[in-house]
């Protein structure tokens, strides 16, 4: 089951923003925004060589929804059940095995999708 390692003290949401600067260089394509469910199964690296991948594959598909599905496919292994199994699970009760996770993948050429779960 999905389960929170962090161990702390309230307030566990802060309204401070995390910032980071990044000056846009030529070989800068994308650029994901998602919530934190999606790096409970992805670290940053991950999610643009996935992001990467899949432009390569299919050019004019869903990045975001493809991300999203990946999350679950994670989700499912780490539960030790299939991806479809997962799926017939009530939304409400599938947080037990992951995080909500929304995303949004934004083209430096002009295009966004969007996708949540």
């Amino acid at each position: 089951m999905f389960r929170i390692d962090y161990v702390g003290t309230s307030p566990y949401i802060n309204c401070l923003p995390s910032l980071y600067h990044h000056r846009l260089g030529p070989r800068d394509r994308f650029l994901i925004l998602s919530s934190d469910g999606l790096y409970q199964y992805f670290t940053n690296e991950e999610a643009v060589s996935e992001i990467e991948l899949f432009f390569e594959l299919q050019p004019d598909g869903d990045p975001a929804q493809h991300l999203i599905e990946e999350v679950l496919f994670r989700a499912a292994k780490k539960a030790g059940m299939e991806f479809h199994d997962l799926l017939e699970i009530p939304q409400g009760d599938r947080r037990r095995y992951h995080d909500d996770v929304s995303v949004i993948v934004i083209s430096l050429e002009g295009r966004i999708w969007r996708s949540c779960v």
